[in-house]
């Protein structure tokens, strides 16, 4: 996975963002759809300990529909908390169900606790997942943004002096709007 895209300064955000154009029908696209771009994702963020290379990752489809459906929640309760709309009681039972599980299988570490979810493949990144989601989500969410370039809707926080980021970077979607801007000048100019 490409370091690049981790923009959202969370885990969780990083892990919500893993749907690229999202809000563009026809260019939707999922980095994390197969059990080794999930393993790999979490191995990037720092979210698991990297498994060994000769361990393939199993295709494991109810993990996979776990992950979607946590993802799919934690999407919408974001998109509901930057437009300031109320949180729908399904995206929160997921989100609910998925942390419970996760605090099943949890051991604390060590003072500050901290739980941790012992990963062995596919079908156990669900729970560190849940459990960073709930981080995100018990948290101050004031400087939470979605990225203002068209279709792309990757979700990041904010943390400008001035609270001006507009894009989820700017070398992507803010060079895009730039671009367009240019090009209306420059047409209307003629």
């Amino acid at each position: 996975m490409d370091d690049g895209a981790l923009v959202g300064g969370h885990v969780a955000l990083d892990f919500a963002n893993t749907t690229a154009w999202r809000l563009d029908v026809r260019r939707a696209a999922d980095r994390v759809a197969t059990p080794a771009a999930l393993l790999d994702f979490a191995a990037t963020t720092g979210l698991v300990e990297p498994l060994p290379e000769d361990r393939p990752a199993p295709d494991d489809e109810q993990a996979m529909r776990a992950v979607r459906r946590l993802r799919a929640a934690l999407q919408h309760l974001l998109d509901a908390a930057v437009d300031d709309t109320p949180a729908s009681p399904a995206d929160l039972e997921a989100v609910r169900r998925a942390y419970l599980d996760a605090w099943r299988r949890a051991e604390l570490t060590a003072l500050p606790l901290h739980p941790e979810v012992r990963v062995t493949g596919t079908a156990d990144l669900v729970h560190p997942l849940a459990l960073a989601v709930v981080d995100l989500l018990s948290g101050p969410l004031d400087r939470l943004r979605r990225c203002a370039g068209p279709g792309c809707g990757w979700f990041f926080l904010d943390r400008s002096r001035n609270l001006s980021r507009r894009w989820c970077r700017s070398e992507d979607c803010g060079n895009r709007a730039r671009a367009r801007r240019h090009y209306a000048r420059t047409t209307t100019d003629r």
